[in-house]
């Protein structure tokens, strides 16, 4: 009966003995990949115009690296950590953008930029033709 349980009982004291030796070290926090985590930074953070009309649709881009979590406000949906994530928007109004990225470490980074919303000139305005004022 001691045999049948040897195999386990040897697998969890490897694992007790590799969490003791890592929380020795200081049990710093890594990412996904197994590789230390280093603080969140923000690569890119922008929109695909610089002005858009009411109704129409832009791209709002972000980048992030070392990100545990990431939030855009005004909330959107379809926001999660990447080194390369565009979202389509269609503000109604002029709209103030705010990234929030955190890290494994705690650290917290931040950008943010502001999409005017301008109703378009007419198509063709009307111009005055002075060759047809009489005077």
């Amino acid at each position: 009966m001691p045999v049948r349980f040897a195999k386990p009982i040897a697998a969890a004291a490897v694992l007790f003995a590799m969490w003791g030796l890592d929380s020795v070290r200081g049990g710093r926090p890594r990412t996904w990949a197994g590789a230390p985590a280093g603080h969140v930074r923000i690569l890119e953070f922008y929109a695909s115009t610089g002005v858009i009309a009411p109704g129409e649709t832009a791209m709002l881009c972000y980048g992030v690296e070392n990100a545990k979590s990431v939030r855009i406000s005004p909330i959107l949906r379809g926001v999660y950590p990447s080194s390369n994530h565009c979202l389509e928007i269609v503000p109604e109004h002029t709209t103030h953008y705010t990234l929030l990225a955190e890290g494994y470490d705690g650290t917290l980074d931040a950008r943010s930029l502001t999409l005017p919303v301008q109703a378009a000139p007419p198509a063709h305005a009307e111009t005055l033709n002075v060759a047809s004022l009489v005077f």
